[in-house]
């Protein structure tokens, strides 16, 4: 490049460089302070504040120590051991009641088809956490709330023993009632909708989905 006096004669000094270092990507990269704009933002996303750090470790502390205050006081061994019979107990049960219905076969499944399916598989579940499980320090001392699941099983069970006799409608939507009201804590309102919507659901699936032939009452 020449100057304007003398074509002939390259520009040299502070003209020369400004010339060089006019494109962008030729300029060179110094410090933190000469990078772009955009790059300043990655950095600042990768390495938050330490002031932003501080709220989120308070944060994490508190919520951490609110989960620790509301956890059952810890058991022992015994406690695994207890919660292992009781599912040997409620898998052995569910499969006697469920081999009443009739099993039917795998191309014309029978009402208790996989109920007993599902209660082998929690009492092959629960033998192996009595055979391993006793090494664990996991286990939940019982407290006022284990009672939740026992309620929970003793209506299951109700439920199982009345299908039979009045069909799955109404001991269905009783057992729905009873798990989202009074064990879950739901409104009214949604008890209502949610134990309808999923006894029509579980109604049209078995009945015309996998043409199992449960108890009913309601013929469509």
């Amino acid at each position: 490049m020449t100057t304007p006096d003398n074509p002939d004669k390259p520009a040299t000094g502070d003209r020369a460089e400004k010339t060089l270092t006019s494109d962008p990507a030729l300029e060179p990269v110094t410090s933190g302070a000469a990078q772009s704009p955009r790059t300043g933002e990655v950095l600042a996303a990768e390495h938050p504040h330490p002031h932003t750090r501080d709220i989120l470790a308070e944060l994490e502390a508190e919520v951490a120590h609110e989960m620790e205050e509301e956890r059952p006081p810890a058991g022992g061994p015994l406690y695994q051991v207890a919660g292992a019979v009781a599912g040997i107990a409620v898998g052995a049960s569910g499969a006697v009641l469920a081999f009443g219905y009739g099993l039917g076969s795998l191309d014309k499944p029978g009402p208790g088809l996989w109920p007993f399916v599902i209660s082998v598989l929690i009492a092959a579940l629960s033998v192996v956490l009595l055979v391993v499980g006793r090494g664990f320090t996991d286990s939940e001392a019982f407290t006022a709330s284990s009672w939740l699941p026992v309620a929970g099983i003793v209506t299951f069970v109700a439920f199982g023993v009345l299908m039979p006799l009045v069909g799955f409608e109404i001991p269905a939507l009783l057992l729905a009632v009873v798990w989202l009201k009074f064990l879950g804590g739901e409104s009214w309102r949604n008890t209502v909708i949610i134990a309808v919507l999923t006894v029509a659901t579980f109604y049209f699936l078995f009945l015309y989905g996998l043409r199992i032939p449960v108890p009913h009452l309601i013929k469509l």
